[in-house]
């Protein structure tokens, strides 16, 4: 008999646990994959809900393809580039171009005219990261909330994603997910809360949070 071939490099070595429905208390013993399994160009992923995380998840996907010598970007919709997180500083280190373009929180805004103009630019630039193709991963970060705001005109979101070149994997992120976002994705995430230091009075923890 002859054995199946290797799977490529682009394509899981093993199925997700995650995408399977049976008994949490045993482990599964049944392959949960459907027939006709292929590999996809790219894809799309949106992380959305009100939980933590859907950043979170994001970079932890920027930080895999950067892995695999993939040229990455990430742009931020809503922090500002005189924030120094984390995030940023990791993904400076390992070659990964990030460009945080936001003002920051809306109720700290003294020009909520300024802050809108400022996503707009911050759109501007990310279809051209997308539309250029050099990155095969983009990370849309916060993209939601202007989105949602009318601030960012959504038939240039949707189409740039939808008519993107065939190797560009796009993450979108933030609360809010339109029902045109969800549909056009691959893969969506929602985020669900259950606990959050936050509703306890407790603030974001450098190193945890940012």
């Amino acid at each position: 008999m002859t054995p199946p071939p290797a799977p490529s490099p682009d394509s899981a070595p093993s199925p997700d646990p995650d995408a399977s429905s049976s008994d949490p208390s045993s482990p599964p013993t049944e392959d949960p994959r459907p027939g006709g399994m292929r590999t996809a160009r790219s894809l799309v992923l949106v992380n959305t809900g009100e939980g933590k995380g859907k950043s979170t998840a994001a970079f932890g996907v920027a930080l895999r393809a950067r892995a695999r010598s993939w040229p990455v970007a990430v742009i931020q919709f809503l922090k500002s580039d005189e924030w120094v997180t984390g995030e940023q500083l990791m993904a400076e280190s390992l070659g990964i171009d990030f460009w945080s373009l936001g003002e920051g929180f809306t109720w700290d805004s003294a020009d909520l005219g300024r802050d809108q103009a400022v996503a707009a630019e911050a759109w501007r630039h990310g279809r051209a990261v997308i539309s250029a193709g050099e990155h095969r991963l983009v990370v849309l970060d916060e993209i939601t909330y202007p989105v949602n705001w009318g601030w960012i005109d959504t038939g240039e979101v949707a189409e740039a994603v939808r008519s993107r070149p065939p190797g560009v994997s796009v993450v979108m992120t933030g609360r809010d997910a339109p029902g045109w976002m969800v549909d056009l994705a691959d893969t969506v995430t929602e985020m669900r809360k259950v606990k959050h230091p936050y509703d306890s009075g407790v603030v974001a923890k450098k190193g945890i949070d940012f």
